[in-house]
């Protein structure tokens, strides 16, 4: 017999309150409510069985079924996990306790630059079986520097004395926050979206800015008009 089919569903966590951008998950951009870009990326990733978006805002939740987005759905989210101190973990543990699933795709509205290939390419690695949770991450050419304790400063990841050209430069990852893919069992057992052995995919570089401020909602929008259809 073969191997049973794990349930993957995708969370898109949307609450209602936004200090930096007022209402930003159902603001336009780019022509869409913020929101429907990840929800449509979603949709779209045929590794995902379905996608919900946990929200305690009644016209965010009217907004997303607007979309009649294939897979797409809403779940009501405890109002205790949509304040500005509730973790993001709380949300999802709050969300297993309403919906079944085997696999939990975690993604972010604020990360519209997102497509469903992204998606496909973090299940993939945990169905190789090398990985029990995995992240998406930006490869960044920056030289940092942290403070020595001293009043001083102390190169964290080159030598001074051999600076590399860019080309020969390795860089480093950094956590973009677009998505997060683990278990059910992962996600109960430590209460962390990351857990066991953990790999990760690489996003473009561009994927970096995060809707958290105004400054960068020109920035993204004008890379999302570029990827759509003259």
């Amino acid at each position: 017999m073969g191997q049973k089919r794990l349930k993957t569903v995708a969370l898109v966590p949307a609450r209602g309150g936004s200090k930096g951008i007022p209402r930003k998950n159902i603001r336009a951009i780019a022509g869409q409510p913020l929101i429907h870009w990840t929800c449509r990326a979603a949709s779209e990733c045929a590794g995902v069985d379905e996608v919900f978006v946990s929200t305690e805002d009644p016209e965010i939740a009217r907004v997303v079924r607007s979309f009649g987005l294939p897979k797409v759905g809403v779940v009501d989210r405890d109002s205790e996990t949509a304040t500005d101190e509730a973790s993001t973990e709380s949300v999802m543990l709050d969300f297993a306790d309403r919906v079944g699933f085997d696999r939990l795709v975690l993604l972010q509205a604020t990360s519209p630059l997102l497509r469903p290939s992204d998606i496909g390419a973090a299940l993939g690695l945990v169905d190789s079986g090398d990985w029990d949770s995995v992240l998406s991450v930006v490869r960044q050419k920056r030289f940092i520097w942290d403070r020595d304790g001293k009043g001083g400063v102390r190169p964290v990841n080159y030598r001074p004395e051999s600076r590399p050209r860019r080309q020969d430069f390795e860089g480093f990852l950094v956590e973009n926050g677009a998505l997060y893919v683990t278990s059910r069992a992962g996600l109960l057992d430590t209460g962390c979206r990351l857990n066991g052995r953990i790999g990760c995919i690489e996003m473009d570089e561009e994927t970096f800015v995060e809707l958290d401020e105004p400054s960068d909602w020109e920035i993204v929008e004008q890379r999302l008009l570029r990827r759509l259809p003259s």
